[in-house]
Order: C-alpha cells, then structure tokens, then sequence
C-alpha cells in the first residue's frame, strides 16, 4: 500500500448483518474497514469501492433490491450480493453472504425476490424472502442463465443462455475430439473477447409454478442469432407485453460477412399461443433495440437509429400502434439520444434519460403534446431509474462521486441519497474540484471542458497538466465515474485534468457527433488543441510539462498527436489505440464501423474519402515522434487487436523514442481483473511522473 494509507486487511467487515442460516465457514469478499490518513485517492482506494449494479423496487413501492460488488486486491476477484432497503432508505439489510455472486434481482411480489446466483455449479435462478428467509434455488436448467424477467401474471418467466447451434470442429472430425483448431469460412468468426463457438444466447420460455420453473423451451430453435446483442446487450433488449402473451426481443438475424458489415438489428414479437414470430420493424435499416410497451399493450416504444453501418446514429424515440401498424417518431424536435424509456402507469407520458451538455438527466414527455422537460439538473449522470408510487428511484454517478441509489421528485426534481454505499471512504477523502469551460476552436465553434483541479488546490501554485483524449470515437465526455479513466484519481496524484468534448462527442447533438466520421485527424484534433492550449493560459497550468492520455480512439487520438502536436507535450499514454488504420480495417471483427468511419476500404485508391481517412493513420507520421510514449493493451482485444499496440511500440524503440509496452494478455479492450487494474495505474502515474513532474 502506499501514500500513507493504511489499510486495515486482517478482519474483512460486512456493512450489514448476515442472518445466521447464510453465514459462511470461510471468509467473503465484502467491503474492508480503511484509515485513509492523508485524504487522497490512490489506485488501493479506487478497489476499495463497493459498486452498485442493478436495483429493483418491489411493486408497492415501499422496498429497493440492489447488489453490490466488492473486489479482493489479494485474491484478484470480486463478489457480489443482493441488498435491500426501505424506499426512503431506511432499514438496510444484506439478504445474501455468500462466496457466490448474487445479481439481476427481479421482484415476484412485495415480500418475495428472484435473482441469479452462481452458488452452485452454474447461474440459475434464486427466491428469498424479504427478511432473508427461505432461500430456494427454482431453476435447474443445463447451462449457465445471464438473465431473466417474469410475466406480468407471474406464471411465467423468461430467461437467457448460450445454446449449441453450429458444428464446432471436433463435430467435423470426431475421432479429434481434444483439437483446438478452427476451421473458419467466413468473417465475424471472434467478437470483442471471444472466438466463435457455435454458442448463441437465444431466449427462452417456462412455467413458474409451484417455486420451481418448469416446461422450458427456446424460442429461438436452430436460429444462429443472438439475443440480446453481442457484446453489451442485456435484459432491455427483451419485454413482456402486459398480457404475458407475447413476447417481444431484439435481434440481428444475420450471418458471417453480412453480420459483420451491418447494424441493421430489428425487434421480433414471439406469440406464446402459436409460436408465431412477426417483425414489428421491418424496413428499419439501422439499429432497432429496447422494446417497450404501453401499460393497456396497445402500444410500444422502442430505439432506432435511422443509417445502417452507424452505430453512434441518434438513438431516435419510436411508438407503434399495435392494432395499426402505425409508426410514429416521438423525438424528431429533441436533438439527443435518449435511453431507459418507461411509461407511466396511466400511460399519458413517458420518463426517459438523455445526455446533454455532458451530463445525463431523466426527462418527461407528455405522449399527447411530445413535450419533452427535464426531471433532474446538475453536474451528473443518471444511469437509470424506476418508478416508486409518487416518486422515481434512480442511480447516478459524478466525476467526484461513484454510483449511489438516489430518489427523484418529478414534480420539484428534489434528490435524496439512500444508499450510503461508500460513505465511510467518501468521508475520508478530499476530492478534486470540476469547472465547467467553454473555448472556442478554430472554426469558431465553442467546445465544452470539464477542468478538473487537484484536492486543496493552490493558485499561487503550478501544476503539472493532462489533455484527457476521449475514445468512441463517439462517445460523452460526461460525469462519468470510471475504475481505469478515473478524473479523480489524476487529480489526486497532482494532475490538473482538462476533458474537452471535441467534435464527434455525445450529447451535443447530431450534427456535432457527426462531424468525426470520415475526418479522423481533422476538426476534433484541432478541438483538443485548442482546449488545452487555451486552458494553459491559466498561471496554475505548468504549459512546460504537458501530457496527452487516452484509450480506444483516444488512444489512436495520442498516436496522431505524437506526430503532429509540435512540442506542446512531454509525454504520452496511449491505451489500446489504433496505430495502423489500413490494418485495422483488415483486422477488426465489426466491419461496419471502419467502414462507416473511414468511408471504404484502403484498396479503394478512387474513393477520396477513403483515402482522405487513411491519409491521418497515425502511422502516416511516426517520422515526426520525438515524445516518451507509453502504450497499454489488451491480448484478448478483438475490437483493436494488440497487434496495433505492438506495432507503436515496436515504432518507438527503432525510433529511440523513450517509450513502455505494458500489455495484459488475459485483459480485452478493458482491465477488469483487481491486481491488474491496480499495475495500469501504478504504471500509469510511474511514467507520467517521471516525465511531467518536476524533480
């Protein structure tokens, strides 16, 4: 441990009791007891977080169901279990103590909630009782389950797991039956982590009846798809329709190369009666996701995104009349995406989430005036939300603050913290301080800042100062909380941070998100430039020890400004970037977005946009590297293989350009396991002190 923490490690301490029928006989990941004796943040802290997953509130609004999850630094895993509170925050209590991970809690009715647990040796379904009793396992299918929702009746449930549908190769050639080779004969053959198997998650239909589930059946039979998406799609991707007789579920019902080049997913609606399947969006090239229906069921909303191969294209509001076929767009006059859509119980309007100016706030739409008003306002984010009787129970995060449980008054947009999860380390630390900038760019365009200052910041003082380049290339430079890019903990360790939404960032509107695509090395590159060199006017920026850090297409975003940023900085971090555009193009899994990034592909000497994007490869100008660099990446990364990463590296050393290859062969496009979450920043704050710092 370091930076005068200490961390008290011998007795791990539950936050709540454990009933005595679940105590264990041997120790359980949970929340341990910390001194923070000096108030900063550090890599140890940041893991020491417990981190809210899902909440679910009971019907009659008066109970929340959520999971945490704790890590262990020493056995480098983690653990989570279901929780639960009174609506007002009051009366907490840990249901589950187990070394199993407990998550998807899904009330039955107001004393009973289902869940999945990996107690056992695979995910099934759960009940307890609502003072922790009568814990019961209810299902007992084949495979591991990775979600479910029950029927609005209750006699029903639905379910997700992998099923075998094509021949692997030890089908082929059975007398090899402990081969690992892979016959391939068409693209998207591995997707973000994995290698294809013949594995496909279909969705799948029982009984609940008598505690147990019962009568199991894939609605999906043979079918070579998956639902939900691959590889973020979940459980709102799936619904119910009031009647509990149908049920509706998104797909991209598209094979090899056709799957890899296209977006065009579209929701299908199974008839429980006859087995049935309609395409309810038919014609609808781009994404179509999160079906939602109308509590009377004669009606449902659901996302689309209008241009096929974009998928950072407006996610536009979309309700269609059942009995009609009637499609009506809800948002032609909101300039924003937006998220999470409920109705109402009355059905006469619908709560959504939106981002915004960088952050994401929960908004209103009257269905009879598409008015559209904000619920909730300040600097955070709203993950997601639920309705409680007269008020809304919803989760969000800030730059300053991991995720908490919160309740909403949607008349006054008053918020109340319930659950207190990190309190007793949030209480020991000084955190940094966010500022809101705007600084014009060189096309007069103003762009949004979030300038994020050490804890006890000093004006007389001159600090050290990091260009924070996002990824997406199209994603928001919100309030986000995150364990790796973590705007706090750079602050804490003597960074001023300065986070610039450039042009191709989320939440400024189409047109603003639009203007990345097909100029890669343009316009956003000149946003950033212009941020932080306005910003380093400030007398407390050190303009002298400049450092330019990102991952993703904030990585490849570092590896075109090591050729073009003319001295403004002293070092680089660049993590999982793309180095090579061309290869990329050849290597990557989902075809359609270079092919929609790019405009075409590397051979087509003729297409002018084509070759205006490959021209800005970062490659294109290593001539020009005279920066310390170092580069991160993942060997499980299949969106970026690590080839790219080893090809900037490799660039580098024959360069003499001082630079560090940190890669973790069992990590993807994240780092997800404890002790190598903690060596990223270790390695990290090491090379950018070294190079930035002043001795």
């Amino acid at each position: 441990m370091n930076q005068k923490i200490l961390v008290c490690i011998a007795v791990t301490l539950l936050l709540f009791s454990c009933g005595k029928k679940e105590q264990p006989t041997e120790s359980i990941i949970g929340p341990k007891k910390l001194k923070i004796e000096n108030g900063i943040l550090t890599p140890e802290v940041l893991w020491s977080f417990g981190r809210l997953g899902e909440t679910a509130v009971s019907p009659n609004g008066n109970l929340v169901a959520y999971t945490v999850s704790w890590y262990s630094i020493e056995e480098n895993k983690s653990n989570s279990d279901l929780y639960i509170m009174n609506s007002d925050g009051s009366n907490k209590k840990q249901l589950t103590c187990t070394r199993a991970s407990e998550f998807n809690p899904v009330w039955i009715n107001d004393s009973q909630i289902a869940y999945l647990s990996t107690e056992g040796e695979t995910a099934q379904i759960w009940t307890i009782g609502v003072d922790g009793s009568n814990k019961k396992k209810i299902s007992s299918f084949e495979s591991d389950i990775n979600g479910f929702q029950i029927s609005p009746k209750g006699d029903k449930i639905l379910f997700i797991s992998e099923v075998k549908v094509d021949k692997n190769t030890a089908d082929v050639y059975p007398d090899l039956p402990k081969t690992t080779g892979m016959i391939i004969t068409d693209l998207m053959y591995r997707h973000w982590d994995t290698w294809e198997d013949g594995l496909y998650s279909h969705v799948f239909v029982a009984d609940l009846a008598d505690g147990l589930v019962t009568n199991v059946k894939d609605i999906m039979p043979g079918e070579p798809y998956d639902s939900p998406q691959k590889p973020f799609g979940g459980m709102e991707e799936i619904s119910w329709t009031p009647d509990g007789k149908q049920i509706a579920y998104t797909c991209k019902k598209l094979k090899g190369k056709a799957y890899a080049f296209s977006t065009n997913s579209d929701i299908y609606l199974y008839n429980l009666e006859n087995g049935n399947v309609k395409n309810l969006t038919e014609g609808m090239p781009g994404y179509d996701k999160c079906p939602v229906f109308s509590p009377d069921g004669s009606k449902m909303l659901w996302l689309s995104m209008e241009r096929p191969g974009f998928e950072a294209d407006k996610d536009r509001l979309f309700m269609l009349d059942l009995s009609t076929g009637q499609k009506t767009y809800l948002t032609p006059n909101f300039d924003y995406s937006v998220s999470n859509v409920q109705w109402i119980p009355d059905g006469k309007a619908i709560y959504m989430i939106a981002g915004v100016e960088a952050t994401y706030q929960i908004y209103k739409m009257d269905i009879g005036t598409k008015e559209l008003k904000p619920l909730t306002q300040g600097n955070h984010d709203y993950h997601s939300y639920t309705i409680a009787g007269n008020k809304l129970i919803g989760d969000k995060v800030s730059i300053i603050k991991p995720s908490e449980i919160y309740s909403i008054d949607p008349t006054t947009g008053k918020e109340d913290e319930l659950s207190f999860i990190n309190k007793d380390i949030l209480d020991q630390l000084t955190m940094p301080t966010v500022e809101k900038r705007w600084v014009k760019s060189t096309d007069g365009k103003m762009v949004h800042n979030w300038v994020v200052l050490p804890p006890n910041f000093d004006k007389t003082k001159k600090y050290p100062t990091l260009l924070f380049c996002e990824g997406g290339p199209q994603s928001a430079v919100s309030q986000f909380w995150s364990y790796r890019w973590n705007f706090s903990i750079m602050a804490s360790s003597g960074y001023i941070v300065v986070a610039p939404s450039r042009r191709g960032t989320l939440t400024f509107g189409q047109q603003w998100t639009d203007q990345v695509s097909k100029d890669h090395g343009g316009q956003e590159m000149k946003d950033l430039l212009s941020s932080i060199d306005e910003i380093s006017k400030d007398p407390w920026v050190d303009k002298d020890h400049l450092g330019a850090v990102g991952a993703s297409y904030g990585g490849e975003t570092v590896f075109w400004l090591a050729g073009n940023h003319h001295k403004r900085f002293k070092a680089f971090i660049a993590h999982c970037g793309v180095f090579n555009s061309e290869m990329e193009y050849l290597t990557t899994e989902e075809m359609f977005f270079d092919q929609w990034e790019n405009g075409g592909a590397p051979w087509e000497t003729d297409n002018k946009v084509a070759m205006h994007s490959y021209a800005q490869s970062p490659h294109k100008f290593v001539k020009n590297w005279d920066t310390p660099i170092l580069i991160v990446h993942g060997g499980k990364d299949f969106r970026i293989p690590y080839t790219q990463g080893m090809a900037a590296f490799n660039t580098a050393q024959m360069l003499g350009i001082p630079s560090k290859f940190l890669i973790f062969p069992d990590e993807n496009h994240w780092v997800l396991k404890p002790q190598n979450g903690i060596l990223w920043q270790r390695e990290f704050f090491g090379w950018l002190d070294k190079w930035l710092k002043v001795k």
